[in-house]
């Protein structure tokens, strides 16, 4: 692979990349979470192998379902409890398991800016552009895209790292994001010289 010019300044965030969200038949299965693995990996190793900082942003809720947001909360006490910590659906996709000096942030709610240290962190690294893969694009993606927004980051989103329930739902959320200034582009294009 030729070398890229990508700023040094700049952090990659895997937002809910867990098994209850990624895996077939789990209860919060993304339809198209599994087919991004490869794209992220890609983009991991290229972080990784130039020391730039990794975030794995993952959803937690605690078993009695206090912390569920209201329109999850019946579904997860009735039948389908999922990301609860010490199950293996609470994991990181085997794929991409972080290493030990990755920045592993946990949330409660779509954002990975809402209620955690995430943007202090990338403050005190004097990051300024986020690179953001992950599931899904309308809730999760979507919602900390348009928090690093409203924060002044440069956001870059890998749009074949990301992943939505139908690939129309997929594409109309890309172009939102296009819209509000996000770059859009695919793991081999990101990487690639310019």
């Amino acid at each position: 692979m030729m070398e890229t010019s990508i700023p040094s300044r700049t952090a990659l965030l895997i937002i809910d990349m867990q098994n209850d969200f990624v895996l077939p038949g789990a209860p919060v299965c993304v339809a198209g979470a599994r087919g991004t693995i490869a794209s992220i990996k890609k983009v991991l190793t290229y972080f990784r192998a130039r020391h730039f900082p990794v975030f794995h942003v993952t959803r937690e809720y605690r078993a009695d379902g206090s912390d569920v947001e209201k329109m999850r909360q019946a579904a997860f006490l009735d039948k389908h409890p999922c990301v609860v910590p010490g199950t293996s659906g609470c994991a990181i996709v085997a794929e991409l398991t972080p290493l030990p000096d990755e920045y592993r942030i946990i949330k409660n709610r779509f954002s990975a800016f809402m209620c955690t240290e995430l943007n202090l962190i990338l403050r005190r690294f004097g990051i300024n552009h986020l690179v953001v893969t992950g599931t899904q694009l309308p809730n999760c993606v979507r919602a900390t895209v348009f928090d690093a927004v409203c924060l002044d980051y440069e956001i870059t989103l890998i749009t074949d790292g990301t992943s939505a329930q139908t690939p129309e739902i997929a594409a109309a959320n890309i172009l939102d994001m296009a819209n509000i200034g996000v770059h859009c582009t695919t793991a081999d294009d990101f990487l690639s010289p310019d």
